[in-house]
């Protein structure tokens, strides 16, 4: 079974799965990406952003039904929401501009902003999972091997050599993959620098500027930009899922609730009531 993902951290909003297959989003009141009040039975969610100036903080937001539709909100500019037409889709990413999907048969789909590169997955076989970061796709084999696609400006697409990788994750200018044995390896900027020490990880999530690890006793570690106290996730107990966004970081706890870090503008760290079950 692909992973599912039941919390997910943007730009500018936050997102958590309820046991229901409701979505609750936390970010800018009315915001087009929190637009997700009618659906009903998803399964597992991703969110993307848009991070140039002109277009600062807008995103959107992606859910997977359990019927194998997708659903898409928010900031369609590249038609990264034109996902009305996927069927028999196991596990979704959004990135920037970009929505990535696995489907039944190991294959990728893309839509979104083809100008990168990060969109030319079609190729792509025997999946079961995908990342998007800002400008480019990874996407994890079944045999644990990692490919990606798009532009490679800091080496975040150096992942031909990875082995028994079980989850991937990409932010702005680094990628993340998670090892069968707990261990962390990153290709890219300095995002990442320092996960190499880090053992019995179970999660991991990458930020644009951070990583996120999260460990079998349920604690959580951090490295990277902290101008926004976004990896101030020491004192975290009974996680059991982590997710890293531009500038803030959240955690879901084992009794289902939801915690946050971090720039909290537009009310994307509000996630103090949400019981995810």
């Amino acid at each position: 079974m692909p992973p599912r993902a039941r919390i997910a951290a943007g730009r500018r909003h936050s997102v958590g799965l309820r046991a229901d297959g409701r979505v609750l989003v936390a970010g800018r009141r009315g915001s087009e990406e929190g637009r997700t009040a009618d659906w009903t039975d998803v399964v597992s969610v991703a969110v993307g952003s848009v991070h140039t100036a002109a277009n600062t903080g807008r995103s959107h937001t992606v859910g997977l039904r359990s019927d194998g539709t997708v659903l898409a909100t928010g900031w369609d500019g590249d038609g990264q929401c034109a996902v009305g037409g996927w069927r028999d889709v196991v596990a979704v990413a959004a990135g920037w501009r970009r929505t990535l999907a696995v489907l039944a048969d190991g294959t990728a789909r893309a839509v979104g902003r083809r100008t990168d590169g990060a969109c030319d997955v079609e190729g792509w076989d025997r999946l079961r999972a995908t990342a998007a970061g800002d400008w480019h796709s990874v996407g994890l084999r079944d045999d644990g091997t990692v490919l990606a696609a798009g532009l490679d400006r800091r080496g975040q697409c150096d992942v031909g050599g990875w082995r028994e990788v079980v989850a991937v994750s990409a932010g702005t200018l680094h990628t993340v993959g998670l090892t069968a044995a707990g261990r962390v390896l990153t290709a890219g900027g300095p995002a990442g620098a320092g996960t190499d020490r880090w053992h019995g990880v179970v999660g991991v999530s990458a930020g644009s500027h951070h990583t996120v690890g999260v460990l079998g006793d349920g604690t959580v570690l951090a490295v990277g930009d902290d101008g926004h106290g976004q990896c101030a996730v020491g004192g975290w107990r009974d996680v059991v899922a982590v997710a890293a966004g531009s500038a803030h970081t959240l955690g879901l706890r084992a009794d289902g609730t939801v915690l946050a870090v971090g720039a909290a503008q537009d009310g994307r760290c509000g996630t103090d009531g949400w019981q995810l079950g």
